[in-house]
C-alpha cells in the first residue's frame, strides 16, 4: 500500500494525533498521497528549493493567486485575493501590493475592492503600453448569496460579474468605479441554478498581449459549486490603446454555445489557461480530477479549438499526471515554455507539494515537454500544499510567486534550472562531473567490487546518485543485488530487483531509520541493456528514478513514480567496499556514483551523451 500512494516502504512515525486510525486511513486514501502525515521540520538550509527561503507578500490572513505585472516604473506590482476568515467567506476581496526591490520587500496592501463590499475574488492583472494597470476579477456586484428557492448562505466568489477597475499611477489608486465585462450569455450559463440571470466563474490565466489584442482564458460553471465547468476565453482588439474605459470592446470566444470541455472527461473540467505558440496559434491547458491535465489547440485565435485530450509530454507520448490543482504555463521572454505541476496522479485538492515544472518548445505547432524537475517543496507535509503561481522576469532573472492558502511568497529560481530542462529537448548531451566519486567503465564495471566513496548525511539535506548501464537475464529472479555498500549491521546502500522486474534503491544509516523506493514495473526487459538513474534527494526527502532518460511517473500502475523518505534518515556510509553484482544475472556495463542529488536534467544529459558515445566520441561537461 505505502508504494501505491508514494511514501517509501521505511520505518515511519506517523503521527496520528488522537485521530484513530480508521480517521488516518480515510485521509490516506482521500489525500492521494504522502500528505496524511507530518515529517518533523527541517531547517531550509540553503536549499533555494526551501519555499521558506522565499520571501513573504503581504496579505490579510487568508491569499490566493499573488500575480505580479512589472509597472512602466520598473516596481512589481502584486494583486491577490485576501481576507481575514477563510477561503470563500464575507470580506474576501483583491488587493495591490508594490515592491521596488525585486519581491524583497513589500509595501502596503492597497484595496482595489474594500473588505466591506461584495466579494471580489481570482484577480488578476494587465500593463498596457501607455503605463495603465488593468485587474480583472470575479465581483459578487448583485450581492448574491443565496441560491434561487433557498434561505441557506452560500460562497459568493464564483458569480456575479466580470468585472475590472484601472490604474494610472502604477497600481497606488484604483479607478472609483468599477466595469463589468459583457460576457455573452450561453447554454452553460442557463443550465446553472440561476437560468443564466446570474453567471458563475473564475480565472486563474493572466491576460497575453499579442498582434490582435489581449486574451485570457476562463472558466464558466454550469452548476453551483464548482460543476461542470467549460472553458472560455475573452478577447478584445483595442484595450492596448483606447484610453475610454467605455469604449473597449469586448469577444467571447469560443464562437457558439459550447465551452471547452469534453463529457467523458467529468463535471470538474476548470482553471483554463494559455499560451501562445504562432501568429493565431494558442495552446491551453486545464485540470481535471481524473489524476491528468487536459490540452487543447487553436489555429484562429481562440474562435475554434481541437478536441480537448489528455496533455502529453509530446505528441502521442506519454501522458502528464497532476491531481486537481493549478495546471499552469508560461512562455518566457526567450520564446520557450514552463509547466508548473504536481506529477501524480492523484484526484482531490491535496498533494500539492512538492511542485514540479517542465520546460517545453514549441515544434510544427505542437508542444514538446522536457522530464520534470522538483522547483519547490516544504518538508511539512500536512497541508495541500503550494498553487496558484506566477512567473516573473526581469533583468535576465526568474522568480515565482505561490500561495499555501494562508502564505503567499516569491522565489528567485536559478535559470540553469530552466536551462537544463530546455537543453533536454535540443538531444546534446554531456556527461556530467561534478559530484562524480565513482566511475566505472568496461571491465572495471564488470569487476567485483570497487572501494565506497563516502557519501553526504541526508538529515542534513546532502544526496546520493547512482548512475547505471545493465543488461538483464531473468528480472524476475528473486533476491538479485545489483550493487551493495551494506555492512555487518545493514548500513550502506544497495540497488536489487523487485519481484516485478523494477529495481530498487535501499538505504540505512546506523540508528537503523531505511529508505527505499523502486522504479515503475513493466520498463526494464530481460536481453535489452538499459540506463537507470536513482536520485536520493536529501532537501525534500524524495527519491526518483530515470529508467532509459524518462522519469519513472507510475505509469498506469501507481500513482506516485517518486517516494518519500524519512527525513531522519541520516549517515548512509556503510562498508568501505561496494560490491558489484553480488546475486545479479545480469551484467554492469557502466556505473557511476555521485555524492549529491543529480537533477533531472543532468541525468537525461549522461543518457544522452552515452547513448551518442556508443555512435562516436563522447562529450564532457564539468
Amino acid at each position: 500500500m505505502l508504494a501505491s500512494i508514494g511514501l517509501s516502504s521505511c520505518d515511519w512515525s506517523i503521527r496520528t494525533y488522537h485521530i484513530g486510525i480508521p480517521v488516518l486511513l480515510t485521509m490516506i486514501l482521500l489525500c492521494g498521497g504522502p500528505l496524511a502525515w507530518a515529517a518533523d521540520e527541517k531547517s531550509p538550509a540553503q536549499d533555494p528549493r526551501h519555499i521558506e527561503t522565499g520571501h513573504q507578500i503581504p496579505d490579510e490572513g487568508y491569499c490566493d493567486q499573488p500575480y505580479v505585472a512589472i509597472t512602466k516604473d520598473g516596481n512589481w506590482l502584486c494583486v491577490l485575493t485576501t481576507g481575514k476568515g477563510r477561503e470563500g467567506q464575507r470580506g474576501q476581496h483583491v488587493v495591490a501590493t508594490i515592491s521596488k526591490d525585486q519581491g524583497k520587500t513589500w509595501g502596503p496592501l492597497i484595496d482595489i475592492e474594500p473588505a466591506d463590499g461584495p466579494e471580489a475574488s481570482w484577480v488578476v492583472p494587465l500593463v498596457v503600453p501607455s503605463g495603465r494597470v488593468y485587474a480583472f476579477y470575479t465581483y459578487n456586484g448583485d450581492n448574491i448569496d443565496m441560491l434561487p428557492g433557498s434561505k441557506r448562505k452560500i460562497r459568493a466568489d464564483t458569480h456575479g460579474w466580470y468585472a475590472y477597475k484601472y490604474s494610472d499611477d502604477g497600481g497606488r489608486t484604483w479607478s472609483k468605479d468599477c466595469y463589468r465585462i459583457p460576457v455573452r450569455v450561453t447554454a452553460c450559463d442557463r443550465a446553472n441554478q440561476w437560468k443564466g440571470e446570474v453567471q458563475h466563474f473564475w480565472g486563474i490565466d493572466k491576460p497575453k498581449i499579442s498582434d490582435s489584442g489581449v486574451r485570457f482564458a476562463f472558466t464558466k460553471l454550469g452548476r453551483y459549486f464548482l460543476g461542470n465547468g467549460e472553458g472560455w476565453m475573452m478577447h478584445s482588439d483595442n484595450i492596448l490603446t483606447e484610453p475610454d474605459v467605455s469604449k473597449i470592446r469586448w469577444k467571447l470566444l469560443p464562437d457558439g454555445e459550447r465551452g471547452l470541455r469534453v463529457p467523458q472527461f467529468g463535471s470538474i473540467q476548470e482553471e483554463h489557461n494559455h499560451v501562445s505558440i504562432g501568429d493565431d496559434r494558442l495552446y491551453l491547458v486545464y485540470r481535471t480530477k481524473l489524476g491528468y491535465p487536459i490540452q487543447c489547440y487553436s489555429d484562429d485565435g481562440g474562435r475554434t479549438w481541437t478536441t480537448p485530450a489528455h496533455m502529453t509530454y509530446r505528441p502521442g507520448g506519454r501522458k502528464i499526471k497532476t491531481p486537481r490543482a493549478c495546471p499552469k504555463l508560461w512562455r518566457c521572454k526567450n520564446g520557450k515554455y514552463l509547466f508548473w505541476f504536481h506529477n501524480h496522479s492523484g484526484k482531490t485538492f491535496y498533494g500539492r507539494n512538492p511542485v514540479w515544472v517542465s520546460g517545453g518548445v514549441a515544434r510544427d505547432g505542437k508542444m514538446y515537454w522536457s522530464e520534470p524537475e522538483i522547483l519547490l517543496y516544504h518538508n511539512d507535509l500536512k497541508g495541500r500544499g503550494m498553487s496558484y503561481p506566477d512567473l516573473i522576469e526581469q533583468d535576465g532573472k526568474y522568480w515565482i510567486t505561490e500561495t499555501q492558502k494562508s502564505v503567499a511568497r516569491v522565489h528567485e529560481i536559478d535559470p540553469t534550472l530552466l536551462e537544463g530542462m530546455w537543453a533536454q529537448l535540443e538531444d546534446e548531451g554531456r556527461v556530467v562531473e561534478d559530484g562524480l566519486v565513482l566511475n566505472l567503465q568496461g571491465e572495471a564495471a564488470r569487476a567485483a567490487e570497487a572501494k565506497m566513496p563516502k557519501l553526504p548525511d541526508l538529515s542534513k539535506g546532502g544526496g546520493f546518485t547512482v548512475d547505471f548501464w545493465i543488461s538483464f537475464k531473468d528480472n524476475k529472479k528473486p533476491s538479485q543485488i545489483v550493487i551493495d555498500s551494506r555492512d555487518a549491521q545493514g548500513r550502506g546502500m544497495s540497488i536489487g530487483v523487485d519481484k516485478d522486474g523494477s529495481l530498487n534503491v535501499y538505504f540505512a544509516d546506523g540508528n537503523k531509520i531505511k529508505g527505499r523506493w523502486a522504479s515503475a514495473p513493466g520498463l526494464l526487459k530481460d536481453g535489452q541493456t538499459h540506463h537507470i538513474t536513482a536520485i536520493v534527494d536529501g532537501g525534500p526527502n524524495i527519491i526518483t528514478f530515470l529508467v532509459d532518460g524518462k522519469l519513472c511517473d507510475g505509469g498506469e500502475s501507481r500513482q506516485f513514480g517518486w517516494g518519500r523518505f524519512d527525513p531522519k534518515c541520516g549517515d548512509v556510509n556503510g562498508a568501505d567496499t561496494l560490491k558489484l553484482a553480488p546475486s545479479f544475472s545480469g551484467t554492469i556495463k557502466g556505473l557511476r556514483l555521485f555524492d549529491r542529488a543529480m537533477r533531472t536534467s543532468e541525468a537525461v544529459s549522461n543518457h544522452q551523451a552515452d547513448v551518442k558515445r556508443s555512435e562516436g566520441s563522447p562529450k564532457v561537461s564539468k
